[in-house]
């Protein structure tokens, strides 16, 4: 007997419809009920359009108000994300866009996405931020503009909206201190996100573009519109309306004038230096001639005995190289920089020209054409005032001597015998060189112009030390630091404590990033050294007492910025006040109006916070029996008298300056360089006024340029004539159009009247 199965098949059928419409009602009841808020805001967002308004960036003034770093408002093509989500109408849409955006569809496409047919595996990170339209061009002339409008059914979700990009009407001037601007890093774009910033917002990345980065930047503005199923603006949601803040604008303590001389200055010097005549009798190099002058020797050859005791022969002279250089000027009373030049240095304009990569390496190589890493005194993008970390020479004394006098090491009537030389005490006789050891035990003073023997002062006090510079002097100091700190706890360097309270091996502060500490040596550093296998083989990793015996002329492992010099100087120059650079002025409520082409009227806005009160980062002991003498030996050298020991020997720079109408105290360095070779020396001045009607402080340092007295002592002196009005500057003027043609990162600039770097120069090295 058949059974009848439809019942059956009518009843699973009922189950499972009553299963599925149990389901059906339990999502709906999930949807409205549970989720009824998230979907509704999905809804309304999907009818809403934020567009986000970008705030004008501060701007950035000269001392005197000239507008070093301006906004210029621009048009940008963009295109809606969603229009182009699919590759083939993205495609479509680009090959339109190419032609009258001049840009090939390729570079649209990696506007989109930036790996596009790019090799395997790319890792390259989107740069534009999603929330905002596409940016496909910018810095469009109008009639691309009027073209895309009058065509917009051709090119769908296309925009043109208004931004800003940042000029430099006065560039290539200060270039390193104002610095430039760049898109975000993968490194930073986290930070930046979580600050609010956009993914494809350009930010500072050198000089205070980049330090100032948080007061210029401002903060963005929104619109909220609700549109229809096309995307038509239907109305503005004014309640959800929020508008830009401009940034703050920020007044440098640069003065415009005093830069503009001190780059043509710094550049027309260090380019002499390449350039001395080759005749021996009339030739600023002479004094590095090993030779009997008198017989004018070219064919003699420059002997060197390197530390392995090997010998190796040398022409009798080369060239200098002299491939940079840095100027500071400091306003000793309250800390603030009157002026900061770097060499070479570069024009910011490059930066916002909108150049390929190609053109980039051309004008910023990082390598040589063979591939080879380039040589770093041809270094570009680096500010050497701040970032150079140098031997000083010289220039360091005066702050050695403060150290002995401080701790009772000397006074200022000690006499010490120069005899051209100083041999160690503190090392067994066996153990030096001179008698098969290892150690060396002797170091010797500059040598003479008129002997060709190092220089022999005879009886010298601290201030004639400072006078004619005697290393032997020093060299003596260093080995009683080196003894006296054997008898602390822990044997700590005294030298470096009494050096850090000058700022050497300590950051300043000034308002600039890359900042260098320089270095005032110890048992770490030098450890650290040795470990980097920086320092030679056979060093051991720790200080020595040549360390400490070097380090009391400038030399070895002492390392300091031209900014840290000057901030020294100044420190004796006021009164014994350690003071915290600032290479700004004023910070002021944005928009400050402006009061003609390339000038901003500062009297009519409105300060926010005032850096003209000095920041005191030390306050130091400045008795009369210790600075005294001190002063004496640096007015010394400008002034004579030297000392009379056989024959006379002139102070470092009285010829120099013979005659100067400015009251200046100073003191002249040379840092040797590579294998002690004549013309490996930098160059190195540091000089203060001691008229309080110009409370300057100069320090000069120009790279394997030669002795201190003549290379960077000529340009200190042209700084002070220009400080004090004796010499006529050239007009700042706003800047001609970049040439996008050229081949060099900045043009050439030079003094028209250079007379001030002449002059005659003294004997022996400082």
């Amino acid at each position: 007997m058949a059974v009848d199965k439809r019942s059956a098949r009518l009843g699973v059928l009922a189950t499972v419809s009553l299963l599925l419409i149990g389901l059906l009602g339990a999502r709906l009841w999930f949807l409205q009920g549970v989720q009824s808020e998230s979907y509704q805001a999905k809804v309304t967002a999907s009818k809403l359009r934020t567009v986000y308004i970008a705030a004008e960036r501060g701007r950035i003034f000269d001392a005197k108000g000239r507008i070093m770093a301006d906004n210029e408002r621009v048009l940008t093509v963009t295109v809606d994300w969603a229009v182009v989500k699919k590759e083939k109408n993205r495609l479509a849409l680009f090959s339109r866009l190419s032609g009258p955006l001049k840009t090939p569809v390729d570079d649209l496409m990696r506007r989109y996405d930036p790996c596009y047919k790019l090799p395997k595996p790319c890792t390259k990170a989107q740069l534009y931020d999603t929330l905002l339209p596409l940016p496909l061009k910018e810095d469009v002339d109008e009639p691309t503009v009027n073209f895309l409008k009058e065509r917009g059914e051709d090119y769908p979700g296309v925009d043109v909206v208004e931004q800003y990009k940042r000029v430099y009407p006065y560039a290539p001037l200060a270039s390193h201190v104002v610095g430039y601007m760049g898109g975000i890093s993968a490194n930073s774009l986290k930070s930046y996100l979580a600050q609010g910033y956009k993914r494809n917002e350009r930010v500072g990345q050198f000089g205070v573009e980049q330090s100032m980065e948080r007061e210029l930047h401002g903060q963005w503005g929104k619109r909220v519109y609700e549109v229809d199923a096309s995307g038509a603006i239907v109305r503005e949601l004014v309640d959800q309306r929020v508008e830009p803040v401009a940034g703050f604008d920020i007044q440098l303590s640069i003065d415009l004038d005093i830069q503009q001389y001190a780059e043509q200055a710094l550049e027309t010097e260090l380019k002499s230096r390449r350039n001395l005549p080759t005749d021996l009798k009339q030739a600023d190099s002479a004094p590095h001639n090993p030779c009997d002058l008198k017989t004018n020797c070219r064919t003699r050859v420059y002997q060197q005995t390197l530390a392995d005791g090997s010998k190796v022969d040398y022409p009798e002279w080369v060239q200098h190289k002299a491939p940079a250089g840095s100027v500071v000027v400091l306003n000793q009373g309250n800390g603030q920089v009157v002026a900061m030049a770097s060499y070479p240095t570069f024009d910011n304009r490059w930066m916002e020209s909108g150049i390929d990569g190609t053109k980039y390496k051309e004008l910023f190589p990082s390598t040589n054409p063979d591939g080879t890493p380039i040589d770093p005194d041809q270094s570009i993008l680096v500010n050497r005032a701040v970032q150079g970390s140098y031997n000083i020479g010289s220039t360091i004394k005066p702050f050695v001597a403060w150290s002995a006098m401080h701790s009772g090491l000397i006074n200022a009537n000690t006499v010490f015998q120069d005899k051209g030389t100083y041999t160690l005490q503190s090392i067994d006789p066996s153990n030096c060189q001179q008698n098969g050891g290892i150690a060396r035990c002797i170091f010797k003073n500059a040598a003479s112009k008129s002997t060709n023997q190092p220089a022999v002062y005879g009886p010298v006090t601290v201030s004639d030390a400072l006078a004619v510079s005697s290393d032997s002097f020093f060299y003596a100091l260093g080995e009683r630091f080196w003894q006296a700190s054997r008898n602390l706890p822990n044997q700590e360097s005294l030298l470096k404590t009494d050096l850090q309270r000058f700022g050497f091996g300590l950051k300043t502060g000034v308002q600039l990033p890359f900042e260098q500490k320089g270095r005032v040596p110890d048992n770490a550093s030098k450890k650290a050294l040795v470990d980097k296998g920086v320092l030679g083989k056979g060093e051991v990793p720790r200080l020595v007492v040549g360390d400490n015996v070097l380090a009391a002329i400038g030399q070895g492992l002492f390392a300091s910025t031209p900014l840290q010099l000057a901030d020294a100087y100044a420190t004796l120059a006021n009164g014994g006040f350690l003071l915290q650079p600032s290479i700004i002025k004023a910070i002021y409520a944005p928009l400050v109006p402006d009061a003609g082409p390339g000038m901003a009227d500062l009297a009519a806005g409105t300060v926010v916070k005032s850096y003209d009160a000095p920041v005191v980062r030390d306050s130091l002991e400045m008795p009369a029996n210790i600075i005294q003498p001190i002063l004496n030996g640096l007015h010394r050298v400008i002034r004579g008298k030297g000392v009379k020991f056989g024959i006379y020997h002139a102070t470092t720079g009285e010829y120099l300056f013979s005659g100067f109408p400015v009251e200046i105290d100073g003191k002249t360095g040379t840092a040797q360089g590579a294998a002690s070779l004549p013309w490996n020396d930098s160059s190195v001045f540091g000089a203060f006024s001691t008229d309080d009607t110009l409370p300057y402080t100069v320090v000069s340092y120009l790279e394997k340029s030669g002795y201190g007295a003549k290379a960077a002592a000529p340009l200190t002196k042209c700084m002070f004539l220009a400080l004090a009005g004796k010499v006529t500057l050239d007009p700042v003027q706003i800047s001609d159009p970049l040439d996008l043609n050229s081949t060099v990162a900045a043009p050439p600039k030079q003094l028209r009247d250079a007379t001030c770097l002449g002059g005659l120069v003294s004997s022996d090295r400082g």
